[in-house]
């Protein structure tokens, strides 16, 4: 019985002393291990590789005129779509608006008042902000009562013209927040003042008071949008907190507006709506709009990626220097970015879709707008970075902004 009772201490004796040694500290400087991780690859788009380009045009542009000056810039790695957004994606951040604006109204004690559209409380019965509970379903039509009826039917008004019922665009509204990290990370809106001053010898008792300027919206009592820009000192993290209301439905008389001697008519009506436009490009969007289409996108993928511990960063447009390194597709200082001088190939097809000849639009097969990756991608893997439709960068262009920028 010795014999085992010894050769069972002995056997905890090298367990805790190889235990020990496994997390023994040998006061060197080892790290600490970080968790594994991988590049992540969002769905239909490109990884842009770092790198650098002379930014600027190499040719005087043609339709404006205008001659920017060239400048040698770099530019980080990022993702870009491979295709413009289409109408058919566009629909999918109206359709997710329209369901979260009726589960507010069902939940709104003025259309029936189900309190379970909208969880307040945790799982332990603490309140916590609201948030809309996408898990119950939207009332069928058949089956709605006449409060959830009037919830369903909010977008509907009766169409004195034609008779029915038309949809009520400027209803389809999307909110969202946005915090300023840029200007919160400078040193002079530090809410700590101690760092407004840190390595100077600046005297704490001569700073003036930080003023800041902010973005807000709300609904007046007529229901309409106000956007105002405000000024007031410095007081607190929310100052850095922008609010925007932002009405996304595309302003489909563009057609008409931007082409009075055309007959665009019938792309008024339906480029948007008909279904054999679905993967074209969207047109008719606004720079506010695109901002927010970004702001939804990076949430509704969040929503999903949240629970299971993963975070994406947020969806934005491009620079212009992000746009045009990507557009240039590794083209460098050519007139186009492809491979040569000339607009179409030697068998007189086109690289892309733009006027190829004077008072000629349909030459390169297309009058309008054409379907998304209809011509070849540039060497990055993007699709019509030339041609179709303008895009939207995060930033203005001007002249003079090639000449700010610096090291």
């Amino acid at each position: 019985m010795k014999r085992k009772f010894l050769g069972w201490s002995t056997f905890i004796l090298a367990s805790l002393l190889l235990s020990a040694c496994g997390s023994y500290d040998n006061g060197e400087l080892t790290a600490v291990k970080a968790s594994s991780w991988s590049e992540p690859n969002p769905y239909g788009m490109v990884l842009i590789k770092q790198g650098s380009f002379e930014m600027g045009q190499s040719a005087p542009d043609s339709i404006w005129g205008t001659e920017t000056p060239a400048k040698h810039v770099s530019v980080a790695s990022f993702w870009m779509d491979e295709t413009e957004i289409t109408n058919g994606q566009y629909k999918q951040f109206i359709k997710w608006v329209c369901d979260s604006i009726i589960r507010e109204k069902l939940a709104d004690p003025a259309y029936g008042g189900n309190d379970e559209y909208k969880i307040t409380e945790n799982e332990l019965g603490d309140p916590i902000k609201p948030y809309l509970n996408w898990k119950l379903p939207i009332p069928d039509r058949r089956r709605a009562s006449e409060e959830e009826l009037t919830a369903l039917n909010y977008f509907m008004e009766a169409d004195p013209i034609f008779g029915g019922y038309r949809t009520k665009t400027e209803l389809i509204t999307y909110r969202y927040e946005w915090y300023d990290y840029e200007q919160a990370a400078k040193r002079a809106h530090q809410l700590n003042i101690a760092k407004r001053v840190r390595n100077t010898d600046i005297d704490l008792n001569t700073l003036p008071e930080v003023m800041i300027t902010k973005d807000t919206a709300y609904y007046d009592e007529n229901g309409r949008i106000v956007r105002e820009s405000i000024t007031r000192p410095l007081g607190s993290e929310f100052d850095f907190l922008n609010t925007y209301i932002v009405e996304i439905y595309p302003d489909t008389t563009v057609w008409v507006n931007d082409f009075e001697n055309s007959y665009a008519i019938p792309y008024m009506k339906n480029y948007f709506s008909h279904p054999g436009y679905v993967a074209h490009p969207v047109v008719g969007v606004s720079w506010e709009q695109a901002r927010a289409f970004c702001h939804w996108r990076t949430q509704y993928l969040n929503a999903v990626l949240k629970p299971r511990g993963q975070e994406v960063l947020e969806y934005r447009l491009p620079t212009e220097a992000e746009w045009e390194y990507a557009a240039r597709g590794k083209q460098a200082q050519a007139r186009f970015p492809w491979k040569g001088n000339y607009a179409d190939t030697e068998r007189g097809c086109y690289y892309a879709n733009f006027k190829p000849q004077k008072g000629n639009f349909t030459k390169d097969g297309s009058l309008i707008p054409s379907k998304v990756a209809s011509f070849p991608a540039n060497d990055y893997g993007l699709y019509d970075m030339a041609g179709n439709v303008s895009e939207w960068t995060s930033t203005t262009w001007s002249a003079s902004a090639y000449e700010e920028m610096s090291d």
